[in-house]
């Protein structure tokens, strides 16, 4: 495979009066910028940080401070400029008319991380819908972002020959990944009511991008996931079986990392992948402890917890990396516990947690039941976690863990 220079690129954002929080570039905002240019295997050569009372409506910063863009990518020889805000087709075309350079924003460049990263099928099918659902309305106004050839950022994916087909061929595409991811949640349906029927509570790892959960999952379970230090190293949901005490047996299941700023339609392109949200019986919100903009990361991941997760479920805060950092006040609570995915530190205590949140109205027990009542083996089988049946003279002994209907109706049978 052809290897690519380093794309070299000026990394820009707009502070504007009139921006909501979340829609402001800040300082720790480009830094997290320059981190996801990394990732998609590019290097800052330059930062500039705008405020204004409003936007531009041509060419985003106006044309003085683009012109003065334009003279640092020449100065640096960068090939690319990257704005950390959303920017409209209209707003990439003047701009990359003013400084000479491709121009992305951060949308373009999660995408393409996201391009890179994708391992499986299913993957790959969200990240082309994704892309195509953020290049349909951006078609007039690609300019220079399309008519590159050789590859390079914001170039993966779906490729120029089909983005220059006309409109109806992209809608057409979509509508038929759409179609396929929709068969992807059928088939997960399907292996969530199977895992529901052998009553294995599922358990979620989510939390802001590099926070800690693969390393987690794998120190857990022996997953053997790749686990670097590098923003959205995990894109595909990876599952393992996870023995938490002798009552418990749960699915721990890694999602994608959360980032703020996620672009709507890549949330919803990912809905089959994080569809594991909407149904875990109880998630683990993993926090890097040692991260700066902690606080605001917990923010962001707190309220995407909310938009796609069921409402109730109950969330642990698991602090992780804490060998980094002082132990701190606002790491004790009730449902937080500081831990260290790396050094193996208070893993036991995690898995208490676990244990106590999911098993508060379970009762693991030995029940000795007439041969008249065989027919709530099939019940405990469907609605309870068995874990042993003899079939002996007296009657059918069989140990499970059940909830507390369950065990008002058996607790007269249970062998002491």
């Amino acid at each position: 495979m052809e290897q690519h220079k380093m794309e070299r690129a000026i990394l820009a954002g707009l502070a504007a009066d009139c921006f909501r929080k979340e829609e402001q570039a800040t300082e720790e905002s480009l830094d997290e910028l320059e981190a996801l240019l990394e990732t998609a295997g590019g290097e800052c050569v330059g930062k500039v940080l705008q405020n204004r009372h409003a936007p531009d409506p041509h060419s985003f910063v106006g044309e003085g401070k683009a012109e003065e863009i334009r003279e640092l990518a020449e100065a640096n020889e960068a090939t690319m400029v990257i704005f950390d805000n959303e920017l409209s087709p209209s707003q990439i075309r003047a701009l990359e008319d003013i400084t000479g350079t491709t121009v992305l924003d951060r949308s373009a460049l999660i995408l393409d991380i996201f391009a890179q990263r994708a391992k499986t099928a299913e993957g790959r099918l969200q990240v082309e819908l994704a892309q195509y659902k953020y290049l349909l309305p951006r078609l007039s106004g690609m300019g220079k972002s399309l008519s590159r050839l050789g590859g390079g950022i914001g170039t993966r994916g779906p490729g120029e020959t089909k983005l220059e087909t006309d409109r109806r061929h992209i809608r057409t595409r979509i509508a038929r990944l759409e179609e396929e991811l929709e068969q992807v949640r059928k088939v997960r349906s399907v292996q969530r009511q199977r895992r529901q029927k052998n009553a294995v509570p599922v358990v979620a790892l989510v939390g802001y991008t590099n926070a800690g959960k693969s390393t987690i999952l794998n120190r857990l379970t022996d997953a053997g996931i790749p686990a670097n230090d590098r923003l959205f190293d995990t894109l595909d949901t990876t599952t393992r079986q996870l023995t938490v005490s002798d009552n418990l047996s749960v699915l721990l299941s890694d999602t994608v990392g959360f980032i703020a700023k996620l672009p709507h339609h890549l949330i919803q392109a990912f809905r089959a992948t994080l569809e594991e949200l909407e149904y875990a019986d109880l998630l683990i919100h993993v926090i890097d402890a040692s991260d700066p903009e902690r606080e605001e990361h917990i923010a962001v991941v707190d309220r995407l917890i909310e938009q796609l997760a069921k409402p109730d479920t109950p969330v642990i805060r698991c602090y992780n990396k804490a060998d980094l950092v002082e132990r701190a006040e606002w790491i004790v609570g009730t449902n937080n516990v500081a831990i260290s995915a790396k050094t193996g530190d208070n893993l036991d205590d995690l898995l208490k947690m676990i244990d106590r949140e999911l098993c508060k109205a379970l009762h693991r027990g030995v029940f000795l039941l007439p041969y008249s009542m065989a027919g709530m083996i099939d019940k405990l089988h469907s609605e309870a976690q068995v874990l042993r049946v003899e079939y002996k003279t007296e009657g059918i002994e069989i140990e499970a863990v059940v909830d507390e209907v369950l065990y008002g109706r058996l607790r007269q049978y249970e062998v002491t």
